[in-house]
């Protein structure tokens, strides 16, 4: 998208949201926003901003199944079996490199699966 606002938004969700483990993974959170950027219109065109609505429910509501299907969970903390609100956990996960085979496999996941909605709608995602 190539705004640092973006990166801004998504900073909260790191570690479930801001570390509350109980919350989705940040990367099925993100997600979520990101399809509403994604689909969004006019609220002035009643019929479009109701099509783009029901996208944004049903591609969401798909990732979190598949999601779901493919992890067993959509929460941080049962992805992980880590609890962040012991101290250091958090920080101990971090130096130990386990996000490489943990967070960022989600995170690549939610991209793929966004750009295969993309590829559906032979929309592609250059100039998007």
């Amino acid at each position: 998208m190539g705004n640092e606002d973006f990166l801004w938004a998504g900073i909260p969700f790191n570690g479930g949201i801001s570390g509350q483990q109980l919350a989705p993974c940040g990367a099925v959170s993100a997600s979520a926003v990101f399809l509403g950027l994604r689909h969004r219109c006019s609220l002035a065109d009643k019929e479009q901003a109701k099509q783009a609505r029901n996208t944004i429910r049903l591609q969401a509501g798909k990732l979190v199944g598949d999601f779901t299907k493919q992890f067993g969970d959509i929460t941080c903390r049962s992805l992980l079996g880590l609890d962040f609100n012991i101290p250091g956990e958090y920080q101990r996960f971090r130096e130990s490199g386990r996000s490489k085979d943990t967070c960022e496999k989600y995170v690549l996941y939610v991209i793929e699966k966004l750009f295969t909605f993309e590829q559906e709608k032979g929309l592609g995602l250059t100039g998007q």
